[in-house]
């Protein structure tokens, strides 16, 4: 079992698994339910939209076909799919996975010609074996697919007498012929290693460049559960120099471009409880999304045909630690109709980094975190159509109370994100303004009773909207709501088949805005899916 992460939980609350009966199209009836988890139970399920495929000629390339039973990543090469052209109107990545016996949460990637087109995660198998898929529209990379590329992959594992399961992989890509419904990056490039550290040279015609950054915390060390970590003098198990804030960076040139929260990823191992995860997910675990950050008012210093240096840090994680991966991927919109773009950067102001952590021991321990950060960025880029302005403005704050007692069999977090944007592109024409502002929520809890049953009741959210206008007038908007929501139990410190395990979740997405709308509820209970309804 993973480092003990233990939340404290609110009085009086029960499982009630028969609340989750009967509600939806496709719900398992209570006889068909078991009193406590067997040996097999459903396939991973997310209530998340598969990608939308458009009814045109298809070609299908295989990238992998692989079995990971240690730390050896599987290599091959990609070739262009033959008789779709070379433009399309779409891009789909699919992993089909399968595992059986007994096995940890194991993260992964794939990476085409060094671009990471996929961050991943791994369910934990039933003693029986259980089978699941990930779908990723994968069409922003298409100019690395347009010529063959090296293929690596890797999820890495452990085998043994113990930990039996070998993680079996398949993943295509499907190419839909035609035009994209978005103009895609003209290139996209990775960073190259110098021995001054990482360094970017764009084309001298780029107008637009976004940055983006797979940035996770490590498996099974603290920084894989950041937010809880505390500062000297509490005393906690995860300690970290000034407590859970973290916030990844992005710098050009040594001067602070870019600010972003991380999402705080759960995988199926998390806070010691697999019974929570088994069949649904916490939001990304299987498709983690990356950080964007528009570069663009940096484009008129990237646009000199130069190498410079791009850093991505994580602040607050302590010095020397490990824990954190952060690969970047460069997407790169080009002006057609000029050979170099010039222009400079005109404003980079980031306000103090405010981050208070402040200790109160007791019976219950406490800590309480209040932490922000603000940065604006400008700059102007003369183009083929005139000069354009813009405008970066993004600000961060975290708010969480995080409890536990001493021998952290009771503890607890309630803790939130939030990471707002504004980008304003200004130029001959109507100003085009679009803010995104996202929240992400963790409200768990999990004690350790003196039966040695160990309960986690846990809630997570993440929401987001957008809002683009042009001129003042609103032009488009959308809004997400992808909440999670799980309650579990089991013995520890006994053999497998004497667990009694027990619990029940239930995710419910929901994403509207001026495309539409699409929404799915999904529950289970002992590891049977009990509800599996779509409709917004």
């Amino acid at each position: 079992m993973r480092r003990r992460i233990v939340m404290s939980m609110l009085a009086g609350a029960t499982l009630l698994a028969s609340a989750l009966f009967g509600t939806g199209a496709a719900a398992a009836q209570a006889a068909d339910v078991p009193g406590e988890f067997g040996t097999d139970w459903h396939d991973p399920v997310t209530a998340a939209p598969p990608v939308d495929r458009p009814h045109t000629k298809s070609c299908q390339v295989t990238l992998a076909d692989a079995q990971f039973r240690d730390f050896t990543p599987y290599r091959g090469t990609y070739t262009p799919p033959k008789g779709c052209g070379d433009r399309w109107s779409k891009v789909v990545l699919r992993l089909d996975g399968k595992v059986k016996g007994r096995q940890y949460d194991r993260l992964g990637y794939l990476h085409i010609g060094g671009v990471e087109i996929l961050r991943t995660s791994t369910p934990e198998p039933s003693p029986d074996g259980i089978a699941w898929h990930v779908e990723k529209d994968v069409t922003r990379y298409s100019d690395t697919f347009r010529s063959a590329r090296d293929v690596e992959m890797l999820i890495g594992n452990v085998v043994d007498d113990t930990y039996t399961g070998v993680i079996d992989v398949h993943v295509t890509l499907t190419f839909y012929a035609g035009r994209p419904a978005e103009r895609t990056p003209d290139r996209v490039l990775t960073l190259a290693d110098t021995p001054d550290g990482t360094t970017l040279t764009t084309p001298r015609n780029s107008e637009r460049i976004v940055a983006e950054v797979y940035a996770t915390g490590s498996g099974g060390g603290c920084e894989e559960f950041w937010y809880l970590t505390v500062a000297d003098p509490a005393s906690y198990s995860c300690k970290a120099d000034h407590g859970p804030y973290r916030e990844v960076q992005i710098k050009v040139d040594s001067r602070l471009a870019g600010i972003a929260a991380p999402f705080p990823n759960v995988w199926t191992g998390g806070w010691s409880n697999p019974f929570l995860w088994y069949v649904v997910p916490a939001p990304h675990a299987f498709d983690v999304r990356p950080i964007e950050y528009d570069l663009t008012p940096f484009a008129g210093l990237l646009d000199d045909g130069r190498p410079h240096r791009v850093e991505v840090s994580v602040v607050g994680v302590p010095a020397g630690q490990p824990g954190w991966s952060a690969p970047v991927n460069v997407l790169v919109w080009q002006d057609a109709h000029r050979a170099q773009v010039t222009g400079a950067l005109t404003a980079d102001d980031a306000t103090n980094l405010a981050n208070s952590s402040s200790y109160t021991p007791g019976s219950e321990n406490r800590v309480n975190t209040e932490a922000g950060h603000r940065l604006t960025v400008s700059g102007y880029l003369d183009t083929s159509h005139g000069r354009v302005t813009t405008t970066v403005t993004r600000s961060l704050a975290n708010t969480s109370v995080h409890r536990w007692t001493d021998g952290e069999n009771t503890d607890g977090l309630d803790a939130t994100w939030t990471d707002d944007q504004t980008v304003t592109v200004g130029g001959h024409g109507p100003a085009r303004t679009t803010r995104t502002q996202r929240t992400y929520t963790m409200d768990g809890a999990t004690t350790i009773g003196t039966d040695n049953r160990l309960r986690t009741v846990l809630t997570l959210g993440d929401r987001a909207s957008m809002t683009e206008r042009r001129d003042g007038r609103r032009t488009a908007w959308s809004r997400l709501d992808d909440t999670y929501s799980g309650d579990a139990a089991y013995t520890i410190n006994v053999p497998r088949d004497q667990r009694h395990a027990v619990g029940i979740s239930r995710e419910r997405y929901r994403l509207d805005g001026s495309d539409g709308c699409y929404g799915r509820s999904l529950a289970t209970a002992q590891g049977v899916l009990t509800e599996d309804r779509e409709g917004c």
